[in-house]
């Protein structure tokens, strides 16, 4: 396919709420809300990104049904499912911790960059992570 230009745009996650969820991601992550829209019926079109950028977003999805309240915080399977990429790692982290964020383990330096696991309101694991610059 020449000539056409692909990127993901938004990823969905499952939350039990939206409100809590919008509380998380914005106030604790500091991300932007980038839209909220009453769809009708008890949905809404939820969607937040991380403050500055012009990657991906995430669009929270309100669980509805077993399956679907099953599935929520674990995505991944118990692996880490989402990066945030950062430019500042030490400072990211500290407020990051200030705000009550969970990080599973401490700081670590890897051949690739700064990285420390942390979870979000359901579990999901991310890392907060600062490339190593080529």
């Amino acid at each position: 396919m020449l000539g056409m230009t692909q990127f993901i745009a938004t990823v969905s996650l499952l939350v039990a709420d939206y409100d809590e969820a919008i509380a998380f991601y914005c106030d604790t992550l500091g991300f932007n809300l980038v839209s909220d829209e009453d769809l009708g019926g008890g949905k809404r079109w939820v969607v937040v990104a991380p403050a500055g950028q012009s990657g991906a977003q995430l669009l929270l999805a309100k669980a509805e049904g077993e399956a679907q309240v099953a599935a929520i915080g674990n995505p991944g399977g118990g692996r880490v499912m989402f990066f945030l990429n950062t430019t500042s790692f030490a400072k990211d982290h500290a407020a990051m911790l200030a705000r009550g964020v969970s990080f599973l383990e401490a700081p670590r330096h890897e051949a690739y960059g700064s990285v420390a696991v942390f979870q979000d309101l359901y579990g999901n694991k991310w890392d907060l992570i600062e490339p190593k610059k080529p």
